[in-house]
């Protein structure tokens, strides 16, 4: 995709939570390689943005576009292989604590089709390379503290080499030099190439690493 190209776009976007109007009349465009910051108070509609660019929101009302795929017209079919161009990371981890950490890893790359036993494991070394856990291979999720459990849950968004990293408050149950460690690791992915956009309500961070901002208020997107 060309760099002059939005890899996001929205035109006179509504977001819709069953009947209630979250977002009204979103206008939104991010390029590839751009971090860019999504803040808001809690209940201003982040996550709602977040889940219509990841296809878990249906998108009622306008034009969408991401890494390809027109949210408008996505089909239920279509939103298996739209996620494959996404890296997504949450505040919880998501992880599988019955699974050490190649197990994690292995999951993704099966669920979405990866066969080769060589290029799986091979894959799994590299991203864990990429965020700084590379001895940790064989350790159980809860012998990880909170810091590494986030590296391990952005090394699994990495798996399939996202065009778009969407990270929902990724450093929310994080102490502030952890935070500090994954904000300088997810600007250095969008320094490599990686579209990065993240919701946060933590304005110290916004300030130690700056980027673009885009606020959700009052039922608009700025």
């Amino acid at each position: 995709m060309s760099e002059n190209q939005p890899i996001i776009k929205l035109e006179e976007v509504s977001i819709f939570q069953q009947n209630n109007l979250i977002l009204s009349e979103v206008d939104l465009q991010i390029y590839p390689s751009e971090f860019v910051y999504l803040i808001g108070t809690t209940g201003s509609g982040k996550s709602s943005l977040l889940k219509t660019l990841y296809g878990d929101l249906k998108l009622e009302r306008g034009k969408g576009f991401i890494a390809g795929y027109h949210l408008h017209d996505l089909q239920k079919k279509d939103i298996p292989f739209l996620r494959r161009k996404l890296g997504i990371v949450f505040q919880d981890f998501q992880l599988l604590f019955d699974r050490n950490v190649a197990e994690n890893l292995f999951f993704v790359l099966n669920a979405t089709g990866w066969e080769n036993q060589d290029e799986k494991a091979a894959r799994a070394e590299e991203v864990l390379s990429l965020v700084g856990l590379s001895t940790k291979l064989h350790k159980m999720p809860y012998e990880l503290s909170g810091g590494e459990q986030q590296r391990l849950s952005i090394a699994r968004a990495l798996l399939n080499k996202p065009e778009v990293i969407l990270a929902d408050e990724p450093t929310g149950n994080l102490d502030p030099k952890t935070s500090d460690d994954i904000l300088s690791l997810l600007h250095q992915l969008s320094t490599d190439g990686n579209t990065v956009l993240m919701a946060t309500h933590d304005y110290r961070l916004i300030e130690k690493f700056p980027a673009k901002v885009i606020r959700c208020q009052q039922g608009h997107v700025i």
